[in-house]
């Protein structure tokens, strides 16, 4: 399992959000740039950054800073977060990103999804953002009416290779992920899992690898010192 460090990103500065509150934002770093050269010297294997104001607002806003920050590391960079167009896709992976990763255009466009996915493979990732089992979209201020193991199946038959779940209320609180929901998903297809929200400590870290999941993103955590990048790291390469 690789660890994914996670940048969220809001008017140009890296932040945190409780439960993907935007009014509950606090920010963590002076830049982004510093940040991800950070978890470059800890020798993370990718870097997931969100551009929460593209999420929000329905298109791309801080994709410029995103795409410096890509070209300035040697770790790949994956990147959600306003991504609706195939000219989105293309701005990012001509500039970069390694991985795009498609939220609200995956829920509502499913022609755009499979263009993507039939132009770039498995540089295209889709996120389950859940709230109660249901996929959410629009920077997580809507609810769809998919559940969220049809919606991984739906996703593996249309050749998507990588799905990132997040249940929302997890997210942010440290207080752990969602092993039950992670493990159905787990069963349910055989596409790459990435967990994401809710990872406090090595002890969430570990449980995730036993679920032999492909990665798990984590950022709060490590801005709130509660856990060290460099020893998940080490822990996710024990065999």
């Amino acid at each position: 399992m690789i660890i994914l460090p996670a940048i969220d990103i809001i008017d140009q500065a890296p932040v945190r959000l409780y439960q993907g509150d935007y009014n509950q934002k606090e920010v963590v770093g002076s830049s982004v740039l510093e940040i991800a050269r950070m978890f470059e010297a800890c020798q993370a294997s990718y870097i997931h950054m969100v551009d929460l104001d593209g999420a929000k607002a329905g298109h791309k806003k801080n994709a410029e800073l995103i795409c410096q920050v890509a070209r300035s590391v040697q770790v790949p960079v994956e990147v959600g977060g306003g991504i609706r167009t195939m000219e989105d896709i293309e701005y990012y992976l001509s500039r970069g990103v390694q991985r795009v990763i498609l939220g609200t255009a995956a829920i509502h466009d499913r022609n755009l999804l499979k263009e993507a996915v039939e132009r770039y493979k498995e540089k295209i990732a889709v996120g389950l953002d859940c709230k109660d089992g249901y996929v959410c979209g629009s920077g997580w201020l809507e609810t769809s009416e998919l559940y969220y193991v049809d919606f991984a199946r739906e996703l593996e038959k249309m050749g998507v290779q990588t799905i990132i779940f997040t249940d929302i209320s997890k997210d942010g609180t440290l207080q752990g992920p969602n092993l039950s929901m992670l493990k159905t998903l787990k069963e349910a297809v055989s596409m790459q899992i990435t967990a994401s929200g809710g990872i406090r400590d090595l002890e969430h870290i570990r449980a995730l690898k036993q679920l032999g999941l492909y990665g798990a993103i984590t950022g709060k955590a490590i801005y709130a010192d509660t856990l060290d990048l460099k020893e998940a790291i080490a822990l996710c390469q024990e065999e």
